[in-house]
């Protein structure tokens, strides 16, 4: 049974599509978007009980989180996107629970409060507190990547690279927040270039 990715391009589920492209899985995408009319109607609760997309369901195994899913999938399928020792998987791991941790979740508020939601809603103080609290976060980011020939692990483009860049990718409504980051900008324009990136991306129409 081929893999199932839950969810659509325009959310969360870009990270999972890009991925299984770098990897040369066949899978099916079933569109499911965010909220009441879809993840949330019980069809989709019964399989994540989150309510959120996106999640997979491969050969009868349901995981969720974009990350974890995409650590997965990499883990199975192997190749160079994949940790090549237990080394590398460790730091691929640390990766992304900082991009979860110390990046996503300001970017996000940047973004909403920028762009994303409706102009009456948005508070300006939400994006002054989210670009001050980025600033360390992508200093440790520039820094890497500057040391590191252009990427986060093993001198390649690897799933560290995909769930970073999908956290990061948030700023896109902030360009100031990336302003006087050479490697950061290097390394983004390097990620989106791959051409599985530009497949995936070519489903939101970008």
């Amino acid at each position: 049974m081929a893999l199932k990715i839950y969810g659509i391009p325009r959310s969360r589920g870009i990270r999972n599509i890009w991925m299984a492209y770098e990897l040369g899985i066949d899978f099916e995408l079933v569109e499911v978007a965010p909220g009441e009319s879809g993840s949330r109607k019980p069809e989709y609760m019964a399989i994540n009980p989150n309510g959120h997309v996106p999640f997979i369901d491969d050969d009868g195994l349901v995981l969720w989180e974009s990350m974890a899913i995409n650590l997965y999938l990499a883990r199975k399928h192997g190749g160079p996107v994949a940790p090549q020792n237990v080394g590398e998987e460790g730091q691929t791991m640390a990766w992304t629970a900082w991009a979860l941790t110390g990046v996503e979740p300001h970017a996000a508020q940047i973004m909403y409060n920028a762009s994303m939601l409706p102009e009456p809603e948005r508070d300006p103080a939400k994006v002054t507190a989210g670009l001050a609290a980025i600033v360390a976060p992508l200093a440790v980011l520039e820094a890497a990547l500057a040391k590191g020939g252009g990427y986060l692990v093993g001198g390649r483009f690897t799933a560290a690279d995909l769930n970073v860049y999908g956290a990061v990718f948030y700023l896109r409504f902030a360009p100031q927040a990336l302003a006087g980051k050479p490697a950061i900008a290097a390394w983004m324009e390097a990620c989106r270039a791959r051409p599985a990136a530009q497949k995936a991306f070519a489903l939101r129409g970008e």
